[in-house]
């Protein structure tokens, strides 16, 4: 029999995208589909201190879980801010009771892993910026915008 594809997540080294603006140079490896994942999606990310791995922001209907691996995080999420250690996990369930942002609160780099469940579409809702993004499946369809820019009624004509 075959053996399994396999990564290990000692010897994976996090991309960091040039572009990226401060507070968010986060590296990351996006692992998932080297191990014939179709349903679960999974990332490293290396922190460097005081970077985030986005802005504070909640899913539907997709569940995230975070397992620190090593170094120190703050966790944001709708009940305050706390600080995360190697070996700690913590799910984030969809909608607003999931909201949440992850920042290298130590001296030294933390390597997070974040898993989540793959389903389309999903939303992701950033609350600080009042953005909605609107993931259909094919890139193309993509949409990032502001939330409640338009009346419901909007365009349509009267009857």
């Amino acid at each position: 029999m075959a053996d399994l594809p396999r990564v290990n997540l000692h010897e994976l080294v996090p991309e960091y995208e040039p572009d990226d603006p401060d507070g968010y140079r986060a590296g990351m490896a996006r692992f998932g589909p080297a191990i014939g994942a179709s349903q679960l999606g999974a990332s490293l990310y290396e922190l460097p201190p005081g970077q985030s791995i986005c802005p504070y922001h909640y899913e539907y209907p997709e569940e995230e879980w975070l397992v620190v691996l090593s170094g120190r995080v703050t966790l944001r999420h709708p009940g305050g801010e706390q600080e995360l250690g190697a070996g700690d996990v913590v799910c984030f369930p969809p909608g607003p009771d999931g909201a949440h942002k992850v920042t290298c609160s130590g001296d030294e780099p933390a390597r997070v892993l974040m898993a989540s469940t793959k389903q389309t579409p999903a939303i992701a809702v950033y609350p600080d910026s009042d953005k909605v993004a609107i993931f259909p499946g094919d890139d193309r369809d993509r949409l990032m915008m502001r939330r409640d820019t338009l009346d419901y009624w909007d365009g349509e004509a009267e009857a």
